[in-house]
């Protein structure tokens, strides 16, 4: 069986999404780099592969699938029955899995993104963080975290005691906001989201990823 390429970088969170469920799955895969600041990602030869210019693409035989969020659910389903299982045992469970996905996606990723834009990427490119920005989404990212804490009062993980794919999306953009951006008390003033994000975060896969691309 052809060894699945994924094309992206190491410091991208989105490829790093996929790299971790890849660990988790135990699949294995080649990275192929995408030289972002060289403007790869603008070219016709990736464009080719992905048509919105962003990371990553994976390749896994005669199939090519850009959107990270639907690669790891590819992923997650291809390889049931091996490493973690990503969507639950049951129906049900699915379904919480993928309602906690939606949640990361539309409440989650925003605000923390926007965040990670401001007080990382702008000052990279020779600009200053908007401050005004920064705070507008700490505000926004604090009652998602709220109705995070009341959840995880109740399960050990998003979905249940299990963890899943609605855990693994939220590693990459919050591994950035408590290391690089100061934010860390976002996380460590609520107690079950600290353990949470304790727990996610020591998992091998992810720890494997993280370190690897640090």
């Amino acid at each position: 069986m052809a060894t699945i390429k994924v094309h992206g970088h190491h410091l991208s969170t989105a490829t790093r999404l996929v790299l971790c469920c890849l660990e988790e799955k135990q699949v294995d895969y080649e990275l192929v780099v995408v030289d972002l600041a060289a403007g790869a990602h603008k070219k016709p030869q990736y464009l080719a592969l992905s048509p919105f210019g962003v990371v990553p693409t994976i390749q896994d035989g005669d199939l090519t699938l850009f959107e990270s969020r639907a690669i790891v659910k590819y992923l997650a389903k291809k390889y049931k029955g091996q490493g973690t299982e990503l969507f639950g045992n049951s129906l049900s469970e699915e379904a919480l899995v993928e309602q906690w996905c939606e949640v990361e996606g539309q409440s989650y990723n925003s605000p923390a993104s926007a965040i990670l834009f401001q007080i990382l990427f702008v000052p990279m490119r020779g600009g200053t963080t908007d401050e005004a920005v920064v705070e507008m989404n700490v505000e926004k990212l604090v009652k998602v975290l709220d109705i995070y804490e009341e959840r995880l009062s109740k399960s050990k993980y998003l979905a249940g005691d299990f963890f899943s794919l609605a855990d693994l999306q939220h590693l990459p953009t919050t591994h950035y906001l408590v290391t690089a951006c100061g934010k860390g008390d976002l996380i460590s003033s609520r107690k079950h989201v600290k353990a949470w994000w304790e727990d996610i975060s020591c998992r091998p896969a992810w720890k494997k990823v993280s370190e690897k691309s640090s």
